[in-house]
């Protein structure tokens, strides 16, 4: 899995006529820097409003309008839902999207594989110094709405669990189960087409909808088979348009998703609930057990450091603050292994090692930063400033405090020092860079 945040190399557009309004319109695809998520741009309007695709501009849905509309101030964006899973089943994580008309053209087979040809043809690149962000299920979250259920569990990775139950001899029961990644995405889940139910189409008619679909861009689903003269692409084709929608609303946490989504009955609107409650236990986690108020002990420890016995020299954590400075604690016994040979009768921990112990400690501080710790590895890149100013013996408990200094992506200095009894036993700077594993 890449985690590092990813955008276009090159600006790319498509045209065609919009689903549900039927207005011709382009949608042009840029590369976007770090850190700005999806951004629609308005530039049929003179001062090209932006409208980011975000939980907070999610307009009112209703479960039968069949689409996700996003605004801000009085503009607009309708049916986003196939461009946000187009975006986030590729893995791009920052794009400006400028769009001509108030609603994104409709590929022309009724699924988004021409998205995704047109967005693979542009290149997607990495951004090397910025971390992408990760919202990770940590326990199950359900809700039950319009007739629908989803849940969330944890699951290393992002699976969908659908179930579709219509009462209709074409439809029926359908039901899948599958892993997302770039790869399972572009072969089981872009090609499947947007699908209504024949007696449908005059009622959404009505409602000023499906302006712009056809035989050639949805399926239409009759009481004896499907009115198009495309065959079906996978017998399952329904349930996967489903998963591909779902996917497009979760989007809108404006993250990477790790858990195990399972989702009976769910549309538009039951999707978004579900999403708001994942971004709303995500924050209140965050807010009210930060990593700042908790304190590490030995197994919370050896989860992120790699380091073991005789080289693991750290015991608890006592305090951190992320990005900003972290306290950490070694107990010294006179059982340590180095004390064998420095010194036989006068046993001090070499300084080095304080060194070596400091550094776990900003180590830890750095695994802090990114939301995936156990993907990442930190290198120590140089000393500066090293005074060894007491030394550490046998029955010491050695309290070391490290302040970040500056840090720019991965690469940091911190200022560190060790103490006993609130003495200074060291003193040094340390830089140090986060890397990705292999």
């Amino acid at each position: 899995m890449n985690h590092f945040q990813t955008t276009l190399e090159n600006p790319v557009t498509y045209s065609g006529v919009g689903l549900h309004l039927g207005k011709e319109t382009s949608i042009t695809f840029k590369p976007a820097p770090a850190d700005t998520g999806i951004v629609f741009v308005r530039t049929d309007v003179n001062t090209r409003p932006e409208i980011r695709a975000c939980l907070d501009n999610v307009r009112q849905v209703e479960e039968q309008s069949r689409r996700t509309t996003l605004g801000y101030d009085y503009y607009e964006v309708h049916t986003v839902e196939h461009v946000l899973s187009a975006l986030y089943g590729l893995g791009i994580d920052n794009c400006i999207i400028e769009l001509d008309s108030d609603e994104p053209p409709e590929p022309v087979d009724g699924s988004i594989r021409s998205y995704l040809e047109v967005l693979e043809s542009a290149g997607i690149t990495q951004i090397k110094d910025k971390p992408c962000r990760i919202v990770r299920i940590e326990k199950p979250i359900s809700v039950d709405a319009f007739g629908a259920s989803l849940t969330a569990v944890p699951y290393n990775g992002l699976k969908i669990s659908f179930t579709i139950n219509y009462d209709h001899p074409v439809l029926g029961t359908q039901y899948m189960s599958l892993d997302i990644t770039p790869d399972s995405f572009r072969r089981e889940i872009a090609p499947a087409r947007t699908f209504c139910l024949y007696e449908d189409v005059r009622h959404l008619q009505e409602k000023n909808l499906i302006k712009g679909g056809t035989l050639e861009n949805a399926l239409v689903v009759g009481k004896d088979g499907i009115l198009n003269k495309e065959p079906l692409r996978f017998p399952d084709e329904f349930v996967r348009h489903k998963i591909l929608d779902l996917i497009g609303d979760l989007s809108l946490l404006g993250a990477r998703l790790q858990g195990h989504i399972i989702s009976a009955k769910s549309g538009h609107a039951s999707n978004v609930k579900f999403v708001k409650k994942i971004g709303e236990v995500h924050r209140k986690t965050r807010e009210t057990a930060p990593l700042a108020d908790k304190k590490w002990d030995i197994n919370d420890i050896m989860e992120l450091l790699p380091h073991r016995y005789p080289f693991l020299l750290v015991d608890r954590v006592l305090e951190v603050e992320p990005d900003k400075r972290i306290v950490g604690l070694k107990n010294v016994s006179i059982n340590e292994s180095f004390f064998q040979g420095h010194f036989p009768g006068r046993p001090i921990m070499p300084g080095v090692l304080v060194i070596e112990a400091m550094g776990q400690v900003g180590g830890l501080m750095l695994f802090n930063s990114v939301e995936e710790p156990s993907d990442w590895l930190v290198y120590f890149t140089g000393l500066d400033k090293v005074r060894f100013r007491n030394p550490v013996q046998p029955g010491d408990q050695v309290v070391f405090e490290l302040e970040m200094i500056q840090k720019r992506g991965p690469v940091c200095r911190m200022q560190g020092v060790a103490k006993v009894d609130g003495r200074v036993a060291v003193e040094a700077m340390l830089m140090a860079m986060l890397v990705e594993k292999e």
